[in-house]
């Protein structure tokens, strides 16, 4: 059996873990796959159990500066750590593969151990195959300097692109202007969308006990790391909501908001009677199977939930920054096809919130989304890496 390296980071959301586990649950079917874990650890993910977990110190930014776990002395000496774990688990596997994660495309900050373990595969074992997996929009702009980076990079090093996109939705030209000057081949799996969980038959008392006599109104925010505002937000309007229809909302503000913000989500929920707020569950597709109405920001895996399951969905687009347009980007596109109700990040007041959620309850959901578009993205991408192992694309 042939051994995939899979190499993911999320330096600020969880979304890269989310895509990534999903892509591994495919790939686990024809490879033996190790699973390098970059990021600070999220309980309750599925990673099927005939994967090799490998976690490097963990690394995350805040303000754009690197944080890392409070037993390590400083950044410097965990980037030390990371960068020789990664060569030696490379040399102890020799993997027919390696997968990375959004690198090139981001993930500079992290230069300090992929160039030096890009160079080493390079020198010892140059019969890996180098992949990248990438989301479907990648940023609104690059600077000069970075797109050159990116060009570089991938015609020195990468065999193949993975873009889990469907093209009828977002092009792969789209995403990266310059792409004729990349001399790997490009393939579209589809757009990668979570399957049901594992154990989804044990499932958690409040989503068994939920009432169709008062619809759910499922809210969330991915990570947690952005969109406190809107759970205060929702939190808030739902005492406009109380008397007018019968509901019941459920809040997952993620498991990286900061603790104290959390504190005042819950006692902001202690005095709502129809509003129950988690961190975190790992079943929540179940839930938005089972919801009346979704309110979320526009990631990736967030949005691919809506595709999949067809909800009513008012959707907040937040960047991770000023320049960072990714979620506007793909949110425009959903508007226009009628699929998501959209709210300016800055038109966030409760009476306002409470009205667009009560005229969305009102609507017919827009049937059929979910054949739409091509929602195979994870099996799409073991098949193609089959072909890649099994017959070996030639570079372009």
């Amino acid at each position: 059996m042939k051994k995939i390296l899979f190499y993911c980071q999320y330096l600020s959301g969880m979304g890269h873990l989310i895509r990534s586990t999903e892509i591994v649950r495919s790939l686990v079917k024809n490879f033996q796959v190790y699973f390098i874990n970059g990021g600070p650890p999220v309980q309750g993910v599925e990673i099927p159990s005939t994967v090799e977990i490998i976690s490097l110190p963990a690394l995350w930014l805040e303000d754009d500066k690197f944080k890392v776990e409070e037993q390590f002395q400083s950044v410097e000496q965990v980037k030390k750590i990371r960068k020789h774990q990664l060569i030696s688990v490379f040399d102890r596997v020799e993997p027919d593969c390696l997968i990375t994660e959004f690198f090139p495309f981001g993930r500079h900050k992290l230069f300090f151990e992929l160039l030096p373990l890009l160079e080493h595969i390079q020198s010892t074992k140059p019969s890996t195959k180098i992949v990248c997996s990438l989301r479907d929009v990648i940023k609104s702009e690059f600077f000069p300097q970075e797109a050159e980076t990116i060009c570089q990079l991938v015609n020195q090093y990468f065999d193949l692109i993975l873009f889990h996109a469907d093209p009828k939705f977002q092009k792969f030209e789209e995403s990266f202007p310059r792409y004729k000057e990349l001399n790997c081949q490009i393939k579209y799996t589809g757009f990668v969308a979570q399957s049901q969980t594992v154990n989804s038959s044990e499932k958690d008392k409040i989503l068994v006990e939920i009432d169709k006599n008062h619809p759910m109104i499922l809210v969330s925010v991915g990570g947690g790391r952005i969109g406190y505002e809107l759970l205060a937000s929702v939190i808030k309007a739902s005492s406009f909501l109380e008397k007018k229809i019968p509901h019941k909302f459920q809040i997952f503000a993620g498991p990286f908001l900061p603790e104290a913000n959390f504190l005042k989500l819950q006692f902001l929920a202690s005095k709502r009677a129809n509003v129950n707020i988690q961190r975190y569950t790992s079943q929540f597709l179940e839930y938005l199977k089972k919801a009346a109405l979704s309110i979320s920001l526009t990631g990736y895996n967030t949005t691919m939930n809506i595709l999949k399951t067809g909800v009513r969905a008012i959707v907040v687009p937040i960047g991770h920054d000023a320049q960072d347009k990714e979620q506007l980007v793909r949110t425009q596109k959903l508007e226009r096809l009628g699929i998501v109700e959209v709210i300016n990040p800055n038109d966030l007041e409760p009476m306002h919130l409470a009205q667009r959620m009560i005229a969305c309850l009102n609507k017919e959901p827009v049937a059929n989304i979910s054949k739409m578009f091509d929602l195979q993205g994870a099996e799409k991408t073991a098949a193609v890496i089959n072909e890649l192992l099994c017959s070996s694309l030639p570079r372009e």
